[in-house]
């Protein structure tokens, strides 16, 4: 996503490398949607992937292309939606096609009855879900398999824990965490969000506003303290203790960089004992401040 859209300016050149170094590194998984730069993210995965595709478990997502990006769910758009994103991404099937968000005004179970049309005709292999709530998932479960559940999970969104990821384990379905490093502030770089482009999306997220950054800070300056103990850095501590949830966990860091690519790569192979896990969840206990604002916040665990 960061590549076209949210996190200021992107450059073409880089982030194709950025997804060839990801290749060479043994990633496997691409992630993208088709609201993602309106279009460009899928077009520009496309490009970086033509001649590496057998390669590639190509993940996208629908729902929230509208202009005014209302959730829609109809059987109708369903059908419209992939065959813009397959001729985007250059591709004649996607691996893992995800509903964005649920539409509250059309039964999950036209939803996915029309994505399982599309496992079946061969263009789609594998469903998934983003961001959906318990009962919406055992719903969509009982039409055709969910393969994977997308949803923010890190060390200060962890809300996920209590009942969506139990009923996840239960039904065999993956878990794909966005966010892994809280969109950039546990990796400590983040210092101010005068740092940020005008155009940046963390500038109107509640955990980035004046009065709750500072707070959050001390979140980081204590990983920073326990990264310093293992020689690592604090976003490779964060996203291994994301690591760390579960063999079914496959959290999904996004850069732009490929500095920060292998960084983010290196961290899969950091191994935490059990006291080492209770200190990096000791460094978060609580966190200031909404991961949303209100109006996104109720597309999110429906």
């Amino acid at each position: 996503m960061g590549m076209s859209q949210s996190y200021g300016a992107g450059d073409e050149r880089e982030s194709i490398a950025t997804i060839h170094r990801a290749l060479d590194l043994g990633v496997t998984l691409l992630d993208t949607a088709d609201v993602y730069g309106a279009g460009a993210n899928e077009e520009l995965v496309g490009r970086a992937i033509k001649d590496r595709r057998d390669r590639v478990v190509l993940a996208t997502k629908f729902a929230l292309a509208d202009p005014d990006r209302r959730p829609r769910g109809d059987a109708a758009y369903v059908k419209q939606a992939v065959e813009a994103s397959l001729r985007r991404l250059g591709t004649d099937h996607i691996d893992l096609y995800y509903q964005h968000r649920v539409d509250p005004t059309v039964p999950i179970e036209e939803t996915v009855d029309a994505m399982a049309e599309l496992v079946a005709e061969g263009k789609v292999r594998h469903l998934g879900l983003s961001e959906a709530g318990v009962a919406t998932i055992r719903r969509a479960h009982a039409v055709h398999p969910i393969t994977a559940l997308q949803s923010e999970w890190s060390l200060w969104s962890r809300d996920i824990e209590a009942e969506v990821a139990p009923t996840c384990r239960e039904l065999g379905i993956g878990i794909v965490p966005f966010s892994p490093l809280g969109r950039g502030f546990l990796t400590g770089r983040v210092t101010s969000v005068a740092d940020f482009a005008d155009d940046d999306v963390r500038r109107t997220l509640p955990r980035f506003a004046e009065e709750n950054f500072a707070r959050n800070t001390a979140i980081v300056d204590a990983l920073r303290a326990l990264a310093a103990e293992r020689g690592v850095t604090a976003g490779q501590l964060a996203l291994a203790w994301v690591h760390h949830r579960g063999e079914d966990v496959v959290p999904i860091p996004g850069t732009k960089r490929v500095k920060y690519l292998e960084e983010n790569v290196a961290a899969a192979d950091l191994r935490l004992s059990a006291d080492e896990l209770r200190a990096v969840e000791d460094a978060a206990p609580v966190v200031a401040g909404d991961r949303y604002p209100p109006e996104f916040l109720e597309l999110s665990n429906r």
